[in-house]
C-alpha cells in the first residue's frame, strides 16, 4: 500500500512541522516526510545532478533521546559494460556498490595486482570501474575521495576550490564536492550532461546504488503525527521501503558482557622480560555482565533503498568528438536566407557573416575571452575554446567574420554569435577583405594600442630623462584593453564610462609625489595629477600650447566626472572638449574619444623628449 493510502487508512490529516537541522538543512515534518514520499518518486536518471558517492547524515539531538531527527542519503556507484548488466542486476545491490563498497587498489601475493578503478565481483575479476576512489590517511587522519582522474582528463576539467570545471565551455561546473563540519566528504556529484558523454565513448552504463533514511524520536507514538501506523514494507518507485517503529529501549537497551583476561609471569623489574607460552598457570581473567536500558520513547523510521542505471545516449561530442547535432542558423543573404552551421563549416565555403558590435562585449563577458587588434579596424576575439575569431568592423559598424571561423566554434559559443547575427549591411569590411582575399594586411593600428604604446613612450622618457617613474603603479596592458575599447561605447551613459575607465588607466596612475618635484607651478601643492603634468610641459612649449595638447584629456576627465551625471550641458561641453563628433555613432564616438586621449599622451611625449 502506499504511503498516502495508508495514511488516509489510519484516518489522519497529516500535519505540518518545520525544523532548522543545520545551516541550509530545513525539515519539515510529517507522515509524507517519514515516508519519504517526493524523494522516492525522484529518479537521478533524468535529474540535472547524479551522485557519484555520497554520505550525508543531518541529524539533530541524541540518537538515543526523544525529539532526535535524523536524516541519512549514502549512494554509491560503478560504471559496467553491457556484457555485465544482467549480473550486476541479478546479484549487485546497496551492499556490493552502496557506500560500505571499499573503493581501494589490491595487490595478490601471487603478484596480480587489482589498481583501484577496477570493480570486482570476485577476486581477480574485474566487471566494472570506480568512477569514485577513496583515499584513507590515517597518519593525518581521515580520508579523502578522489574523482578518477581518467575522467577528469577526457572532459578536461581544472578543480578550482571544490569544484571541477570545463574552462572550454564558459568554465561550467561539471562537478563538485562537499564535506561536513569535520572535513570530511559528503558527496561528490557530476552533472548528468557531461556524465554521458563520458559514459558514451567508453560505452559504459552507470549503475547506482543508494539509501534514504529519516528518523524520528517522540515520546508518545499516539500523541505523534505517526498515530496510529504500523510497520510497513512495500516496493515503490522501482525500490523497496520499510517503515519500523520499535521503542528505544528495544533498539538500544539490552544485557551486556565484559571479559577480561591478562598474564601473571611477567617480572616487571627484569631489564628484558620475556613471556612463555600461554596456559592456565600464567594467566588470569574475570568477567561481568549486566543490563542497560531505561531509555523512554518510541523511534519512527523510515528507509529506502533503490538501485538505478544511468544510461548514456551513444553521442560523445567532448570525448569523442561526435559530431554536435544543436547548431543554430545564421543569415547569409540580404533576404535574410539562413543556412546551417553545418553547411557553413568548411574552409572553402566562401561566405561572410555579419554581426552586431555588441557580441564583442557579450563574449569579453565570459571568462577566459580576450580581444587582439590586428589593425586599426580588424582584430579578432580569443575564446577558451582556443580558436582566435577574426573580425572586421565595416561602414555599418557591423562585425564581419568568415563563415567558417564562426562554424568551426562549439556549440555554446555559436549560439551567443547567432544572437548577434543580422542581415547583411554596408558589405564587408575593406580591411578584413584586404587581409583574407588579397592576402595584403592593412598597415594602419588600432586606436586601443596606440593608447597603450603612447603612455608606455612617455613613461620610459620619463624615466630616461627625469629620472624617476610617470606612474605610481603598474598595470597588464592586455588586461586594461578588454575595458578600453570602442566596443564598450553603446551608448552615452557607456561613453562616459569609457571616458572614466581612459582616466583609470593614465591620469589616476600618475606619480603626483614625483611630478610635484618637477613642477614649478606656484601652487603646485594644490595641482591633480593631469595639471601637473601639463605645468611640466609647459615649462617646454608655453602654458597655451599645454593647454590645448592637454584639452582632450581634460575634457575625458570632465566626462568621467560627468559618468554619475549623466545629463546637462556640462557632459555635453565635455564631450566637445575631448574632440568628439556627436553626430557619428556610439561605435566611432568610442573610438574617437580614445584616438584623441592617447594623441594628446602622444603629443606630450613628443614636446617633452622629441
Amino acid at each position: 500500500m502506499h504511503c498516502n493510502e495508508k495514511a488516509a487508512e489510519c484516518g489522519v490529516m497529516p500535519q505540518e512541522r518545520v525544523l532548522q537541522l543545520a545551516e541550509g538543512v530545513r525539515l519539515v515534518m510529517n507522515q509524507d516526510w517519514i515516508f519519504q514520499t517526493k524523494e522516492t518518486r525522484r529518479a537521478f536518471s533524468n535529474a540535472t545532478w547524479v551522485p557519484l558517492r555520497a554520505s550525508i547524515n543531518d541529524e539533530k539531538g541524541n540518537v538515543k533521546n526523544i525529539d532526535h531527527i535524523s536524516e541519512y542519503f549514502g549512494c554509491g556507484s560503478a560504471a559496467f559494460p553491457p556484457e555485465h548488466r544482467e549480473l550486476v542486476e541479478e546479484r549487485l545491490g546497496w551492499s556490493d556498490i552502496g557506500i560500505g563498497h571499499t573503493v581501494a587498489p589490491y595487490a595478490y601475493k601471487d603478484g596480480y595486482y587489482a589498481s583501484i578503478d577496477q570493480f570486482q565481483y570476485n577476486d581477480k575479476e574485474p566487471i566494472g570501474f570506480n568512477l569514485v576512489f577513496e583515499h584513507p590517511q590515517p597518519v593525518v587522519g581521515g580520508k579523502r575521495w578522489i574523482l578518477n582522474p581518467d575522467l577528469v582528463v577526457a572532459l578536461r576539467l581544472i578543480k578550482e576550490g571544490t569544484n571541477w570545471v570545463r574552462p572550454e565551455e564558459d568554465f561550467v561546473v561539471v562537478a563538485r564536492e562537499s564535506f561536513d563540519e569535520k572535513g570530511e566528504h559528503r558527496l561528490i556529484e557530476i552533472k548528468r550532461e557531461f556524465l554521458l558523454d563520458y559514459l558514451a565513448a567508453r560505452n559504459l552504463s552507470l549503475r547506482l546504488s543508494y539509501y534514504r533514511q529519516r528518523v524520528e524520536n517522540v515520546s508518545l507514538l499516539e500523541s505523534s503525527d505517526y498515530a496510529n501506523l504500523k510497520d510497513h514494507k512495500e516496493e515503490r518507485d522501482g525500490g523497496r521501503f520499510e517503515l519500523r517503529i520499535r521503542a528505544i529501549n528495544d533498539v538500544f537497551g539490552g544485557s551486556w558482557a565484559m571479559f577480561r583476561a591478562w598474564r601473571t609471569d611477567v617480572d616487571e623489574d627484569e631489564d628484558a622480560p620475556v613471556m612463555g607460552a600461554e596456559n592456565d598457570h600464567n594467566t588470569g581473567h574475570e568477567s561481568s555482565q549486566g543490563q542497560r536500558g531505561g531509555y523512554e520513547g518510541v523511534r519512527v523510521e523510515g528507509e529506502f533503498w533503490r538501485d538505478e542505471w544511468i544510461e548514456h545516449k551513444s553521442q560523445s561530442i567532448r570525448v569523442r568528438g561526435d559530431t554536435e547535432t544543436n547548431l543554430p542558423q545564421f543569415i547569409v543573404e540580404t533576404d535574410g536566407k539562413r543556412m546551417a552551421s553545418s553547411e557553413l563549416d568548411s574552409e572553402d565555403i566562401g561566405r561572410w557573416l555579419w554581426f552586431r558590435s555588441s557580441v564583442v562585449i557579450d563574449l569579453l563577458g565570459h571568462r577566459g575571452f580576450a580581444l587582439k587588434w590586428y589593425t586599426a579596424e580588424t582584430g579578432a576575439i580569443c575564446s577558451t575554446s582556443g580558436y582566435a575569431t577574426h573580425f572586421g568592423i565595416n561602414s555599418a559598424d557591423l562585425l564581419t567574420i568568415y563563415a567558417y571561423d564562426i562554424a568551426r566554434l562549439p556549440a555554446w559559443e555559436q549560439h551567443i554569435w547567432a544572437a548577434h547575427n543580422v542581415v547583411p549591411e554596408g558589405k564587408v569590411s575593406g580591411e578584413l577583405l584586404s587581409a583574407q582575399v588579397k592576402a595584403q594586411p592593412a598597415s594602419t593600428h588600432a586606436v586601443e594600442e596606440m593608447l597603450f604604446q603612447s603612455m608606455r613612450m612617455l613613461e620610459q622618457g620619463f624615466r630616461d630623462k627625469f629620472g624617476v617613474d610617470l606612474f605610481s603603479h603598474e598595470i597588464d596592458d592586455e588586461s586594461a584593453m578588454q575595458q578600453v575599447s570602442r566596443f564598450h561605447s553603446r551608448d552615452q551613459a557607456s561613453l562616459l564610462r569609457l571616458a572614466k575607465e581612459l582616466v583609470r588607466v593614465f591620469s589616476d596612475r600618475l606619480n603626483i609625489r614625483d611630478l610635484r618635484k618637477l613642477s614649478t607651478h606656484a601652487e603646485k601643492e594644490k595641482l591633480g595629477s593631469n595639471k601637473l603634468l601639463q605645468d611640466i610641459l609647459s615649462q617646454k612649449v608655453g602654458i597655451d600650447k599645454a593647454r590645448q595638447v592637454f584639452a582632450e584629456i581634460a575634457g575625458a576627465y570632465d566626462m568621467r566626472v560627468g559618468d554619475a551625471h549623466p545629463t546637462g550641458s556640462k557632459v555635453t561641453d565635455a564631450i566637445k572638449l575631448a574632440g568628439i563628433d556627436q553626430s557619428d555613432s556610439y561605435l566611432r564616438q568610442g573610438e574617437q574619444l580614445i584616438h584623441n586621449f592617447g594623441r594628446s599622451i602622444w603629443f606630450t611625449g613628443k614636446y617633452l623628449f622629441g
